[in-house]
């Protein structure tokens, strides 16, 4: 009797290896990363205990690319770099809210979205801490 022809053989993925390399490089959306930047949670994240497990000891951290980074100059470097100044413009925009999601699906009249005035993080704090 010959095998049935819908056994799956050999190293045949039911998923692709593109779709789980980018949900491994997933990073922070950019609504969490508005919610980063306030005040109180800005600071806390600066400010975090060492952490063996993340670079750095999770003491070298961009708030607005959600990365952390192995000492002072690798992040000083990227912050000269085309990622982090791309990243700053995407983050010029506000955020999407509820309203404005009901006032596109004609629940209202439309209103442009707000521009934000983005710089990037201070560098005097984190010196002093070292």
């Amino acid at each position: 009797m010959a095998p049935s022809r819908s056994r799956q053989t050999g190293s045949h993925k039911a998923h692709s290896l593109a779709r789980q390399w980018k949900a491994k490089r997933r990073r922070r959306d950019l609504d969490q990363i508005h919610q980063d930047l306030l005040p109180e949670n800005a600071a806390k994240l600066l400010r975090q205990e060492p952490d063996a497990e993340l670079p750095g000891s999770a003491q070298h951290y961009c708030l607005h690319c959600a990365r952390y980074f192995v000492d002072l100059k690798s992040l000083k470097d990227h912050f000269k770099s085309k990622v982090h100044k791309r990243r700053l413009k995407q983050l010029s925009e506000e955020p999407y809210t509820q309203e404005e999601a009901e006032r596109a699906a004609g629940m209202g009249s439309y209103i442009p979205p707000k521009t934000v005035e983005i710089h990037t993080q201070p560098l005097d704090e984190m010196e002093e801490s070292n």
